[in-house]
């Protein structure tokens, strides 16, 4: 009964996140994105609504700035690793399922085109559990 609820909740969130490439900067990989429930990202929940993550312009690169729609306020900037896909292809996100009544967790994001995209890095602890969580991939067609 548990596996059927999560799964349930995943798929719920997942039919309603929509991703769109916002192609004035192919360099900081803008990328708008529509979460239809609150999702986990390190050290914040978004609650459901439409975000921007945007890679920011280091040295390393591995720096993810979300911001609200308008981007006029920034909710979050985290630490991501690089992580492979076989090939380039449409925008790509990942979710854990939520343990309990956490939200879902967004583990990674790909910009279309590109092989290499952004994992986020959680602590410690969360990382075990997501580890152990059933993941859930989105792909939306650009």
């Amino acid at each position: 009964m548990r596996v059927k609820k999560i799964a349930i909740v995943a798929s719920l969130v997942l039919a309603g996140l929509t991703a769109g490439t916002v192609r004035a900067s192919e360099q900081d990989q803008a990328i708008k994105v529509n979460f239809s429930q609150a999702v986990q990202i390190p050290g914040h929940v978004l609650p459901a609504g439409t975000y921007y993550f945007v890679i920011m312009n280091t040295n390393d690169r591995q720096m993810v700035q979300i911001t609200d729609e308008d981007r006029t306020r920034t909710i979050a900037i985290v630490h991501t690793i690089s992580r492979q896909r076989w090939q380039g292809g449409a925008t790509e996100f990942t979710l854990a399922e939520g343990q309990g009544i956490e939200p879902a967790a967004v583990i990674a994001w790909f910009y279309p085109g590109r092989a290499t995209g952004h994992e986020f890095v959680y602590p410690a602890q969360e990382e075990k559990q997501l580890a152990m969580a059933k993941k859930d991939t989105q792909i939306s067609g650009d």
